[in-house]
């Protein structure tokens, strides 16, 4: 990912220098095993423990002779260790794998705690901003149109539980990467036992894997990825919503505008949801991962390294651009303009068409049928859409001619806005837990 897009934590889990860190510390937990079962030479340990991880560019300048990533880390690393001789029992019994899959599952576990932790500042953001517009009234809109009318925190609240579900389904893909393999060339222990690896996973916080190849097959991975951009899609639903409500002609929402931003560099006026429009470009980066990592699962035979390529640009990428969205979609909804009195507008705006569902219910309780209420209902809504006239004056003609007459204290209850949304108590209740 490019440094644009890259916030300073997420992006340290996810440098070279970390990865080589993340390797000495497998390889020297693995070699601290050997020597306590008597494998290897106890003597070998300290100076192992002791040598400083080699840097991305003297392993480079190896590598570009072995063109072997890890042969590669393995002899720079051995240049930093004194005496060289302990370096030789490093690895031992080890396939390339066992390192690369062991490491890669760190770094998962480092990058999901961080997007665990973003995630719940984002869930409490949305469940605060939902409390606080639990009596915001606004129009509830289907397909674009107007439909009957809502409260502003009832659609936050939406997304304040989907984004609290897409954290939780994070946490357990989490448990599904947190795996560590040092189980030898094709998964058989040829050369270590398997207490060596229930060591190393005690060690490092990880679960041994049940069974492996070469490599951990790729399921936990690609539901961790999957994970990433249900996370990213729901960031993309809230830029989304405010994209549509900030809109000229809605001017119900706006995102944050700093002193001394700007819109456009022709048109001075202009106040554009940069911010919303970032979310939804990069919550496509993030989904774009899935079936190249998915395509990471069948391999030939017991491994190939088709899936390394892909995995080195997708994971990091789908990190940190989760990350970032998170960090985007927080700073969006914490700095959310929200226009109340536009929105009490908006409802109005259709002359009273958003109450036709309750008048049709009204007049089916008045006697009439449900296809004589229906067709009178929108009789008078379609004249209303046509005219401009108020619903209220359209409905008053099309039932004096049906015969019928409009109990007018009836219809002024039935109008009342705040009438549709006396059950949505128990939804604010639920949204109050959230943590």
């Amino acid at each position: 990912m490019i440094e644009r897009y890259t916030l300073p934590e997420m992006g340290r889990v996810w440098s070279e220098a970390r990865k080589y860190e993340l390797w000495c510390q497998v390889e020297t937990i693995v070699l601290e095993a050997h020597a306590a079962a008597g494998t290897v030479p106890a003597e070998a340990v300290a100076p192992v423990r002791a040598a400083v991880a080699p840097t991305p560019e003297a392993v480079a300048a190896v590598e570009a002779v072995t063109q072997h990533d890890v042969i590669a880390f393995l002899t720079a690393w051995a240049d930093n260790t004194s005496p060289r001789d302990a370096a030789a029992w490093v690895h031992y019994g080890m396939t390339s794998s066992d390192l690369l899959d062991t490491a890669l599952a760190l770094q998962l576990a480092e990058a999901t705690d961080l997007l665990l932790a973003r995630s719940s500042a984002l869930v409490a953001s949305l469940r605060d901003h939902a409390l606080a517009h639990r009596a915001t009234l606004r129009v509830g809109r289907t397909h674009g149109v107007h439909a009957e009318p809502d409260v502003w925190g009832h659609r936050v609240a939406d997304f304040a539980f989907a984004m609290a579900r897409s954290r939780d389904r994070l946490a357990r893909a989490r448990e599904g990467v947190a795996i560590a393999k040092v189980s030898g060339a094709v998964g058989t222990y040829s050369n270590i036992d398997p207490a060596i690896e229930q060591h190393v996973a005690h060690a490092l916080d990880l679960r041994p894997a049940d069974v492996a190849s070469q490599v951990v097959i790729r399921d936990g991975i690609s539901e961790w990825v999957s994970a990433l951009a249900v996370i990213a899609t729901i960031c993309e639903a809230i830029a989304l919503e405010v994209r549509h409500g900030q809109r000229t002609e809605v001017r119900e929402l706006e995102e944050p505008f700093g002193s001394g931003q700007k819109g456009s560099s022709a048109m001075p006026h202009k106040r554009n949801p940069i911010l919303c429009e970032r979310i939804c470009g990069l919550a496509r980066v993030v989904r774009a991962q899935i079936v190249p990592v998915l395509e990471g699962i069948p391999l030939w035979h017991e491994r190939d390294i088709s899936h390394s390529s892909v995995e080195r640009v997708a994971l990091p990428d789908a990190a940190i651009a989760t990350d970032y969205l998170l960090h985007l979609t927080s700073r969006l909804v914490n700095g959310l303009v929200v226009n109340v009195d536009r929105m009490r507008e908006n409802l109005e705006a259709t002359g009273g068409l958003i109450y036709s569902s309750a008048v049709l219910l009204e007049l089916v309780e008045s006697g009439l049928s449900r296809e004589e209420s229906y067709a009178l209902t929108q009789a008078a809504a379609m004249d209303t859409w046509q005219s401009g006239a108020p619903f209220r004056d359209t409905l008053r003609k099309y039932a004096a001619d049906a015969g019928q007459v409009i109990d007018e204290p009836r219809l002024d209850e039935v109008c009342r806005p705040e009438r549709y949304l006396e059950r949505l108590a128990g939804v604010f209740d639920r949204v109050a837990t959230l943590q």
